[in-house]
């Protein structure tokens, strides 16, 4: 079933509630304007590869991935039932989590036709009890009833190798393995990691040899 942030953020997109839910090239698009399809993915980027890959044969598009920065979390009793608390969620979604994703569309970015768009928003999330589904971790047991948009805090668009490659810091040396990307980044090596692997399949960056059991990379000339 549709979210309301989802409606929200095709409303937002679009404008005219005639250019939602368009049909195009055999397939439902969120959105068109100016000529440009827009489709929103909340889930995987991984489940839209092959219709943004046909997509792109013949039409511009902007992949638009929203990113939850806050999180207000709102209890209710029961399905449609009267709220009983509300808090912040702990949780905080970061530019950098669009490498979580990346890693499945690394096929597809970068591409002339191709704008992917990373939306920071801020959200509210409704939820009941989910009744003993998951009694070993009762602090989750619930059912999502809805999300929906508060606010779009920021957006980040990619189009070229050097609109990604921005991300990493200035002060990487020349030659560079993902130890120096985690301590520059302050992030954890598996993440550097996985970063490093996004920019290697999408030709932002090279790999130039190894320091130890350290894979080296420097930037590619095409990301220039």
């Amino acid at each position: 079933m549709e979210t309301s942030l989802h409606r929200q953020l095709k409303e937002h997109y679009a404008g005219d509630a005639s250019l939602q839910e368009v049909a195009c090239a055999g397939y439902r698009i969120d959105a068109i304007r100016r000529g440009r399809l827009f489709e929103i993915q909340h889930g995987s980027l991984a489940a839209i590869r092959d219709k943004i890959t046909a997509l792109l044969v013949e039409h511009k598009v902007t992949v638009v991935k929203p990113i939850i920065a806050t999180k207000q979390l709102i209890n209710h009793a029961k399905k449609n039932g009267p709220e009983i608390s509300r808090r912040l969620s702990p949780k905080r979604g970061k530019l950098l989590d669009l490498f979580d994703e990346l890693v499945y569309f690394t096929r597809v970015f970068p591409h002339k036709r191709l704008t992917l768009e990373v939306a920071l928003v801020e959200v509210e999330e409704l939820r009941y009890p989910g009744h003993g589904r998951r009694r070993r971790r009762r602090e989750r047991d619930f059912q999502i009833a809805d999300q929906r948009l508060l606010g779009i805090v920021e957006t980040h668009k990619f189009r070229t190798l050097a609109d990604l490659r921005r991300l990493l810091p200035s002060s990487l040396p020349t030659t560079f393995h993902t130890g120096h990307l985690s301590k520059a980044m302050q992030i954890s090596r598996s993440d550097a990691q996985r970063i490093a692997y996004c920019l290697r399949e999408t030709g932002g960056i090279r790999m130039v040899g190894k320091e130890g059991n350290a894979i080296l990379y420097r930037h590619s000339r095409r990301a220039a």
